[in-house]
């Protein structure tokens, strides 16, 4: 769809126009937990209040991002850079943790903060986002796919820490 479809019935009001994306603050933190933990069943903050911190002290560009509809938070995205990793010389956007309130679904506040996320990583020259998700979260899978993301030919490889090596896990 379009920006700017008009999904109301009333001329002028248009799917975008009452979100406002903009870059996240430490202010957010709260409204944050609140969605993830709707989401995900359980309370994360700490690991948030890092990811947030971490994102806010990256200088060298803001590319985590909040969405508002009647001035509260709708949803976030928190993304980073990177600049050559696991043997790759271009850079790459990483989608880390996208989140939007389940009260907001379907209001087009995960496709807004997409579409600002990819309009700064556009400025910056990238040409890429990487994200993972679970094979089994058909609905994140779902949005991923609407939105233009398919796998690629990498392989992510796992073990476990107290496994011998040589020894494959039963």
């Amino acid at each position: 769809m379009a920006l700017g479809t008009d999904l109301s019935g009333e001329d002028g009001i248009r799917e975008f126009d009452r979100i406002v994306v903009r870059a996240l603050g430490p202010r957010d933190l709260d409204a944050i937990v609140r969605i993830d933990q709707h989401l995900t069943g359980r309370s994360r903050r700490d690991y948030l209040a890092l990811k947030l911190k971490e994102a806010l002290a990256d200088t060298r560009v803001r590319v985590s991002l909040g969405a508002e509809v009647d001035a509260g938070l709708a949803g976030f995205l928190m993304g980073r850079l990177y600049f050559g990793e696991f043997g790759r010389p271009e850079p790459v956007a990483i989608l880390d943790t996208i989140g939007v309130d389940p009260l907001r679904r379907g209001e087009g506040v995960g496709r807004a903060l997409l579409d600002q996320f990819r309009t700064n990583l556009r400025g910056f020259g990238l040409a890429r986002i990487q994200t993972q998700a679970a094979w089994d979260d058909w609905g994140l899978l779902r949005f991923l796919g609407r939105a233009g993301f398919t796998p690629v030919p990498r392989l992510t490889l796992e073990a476990p820490v107290d496994e011998p090596p040589g020894r494959p896990a039963v």
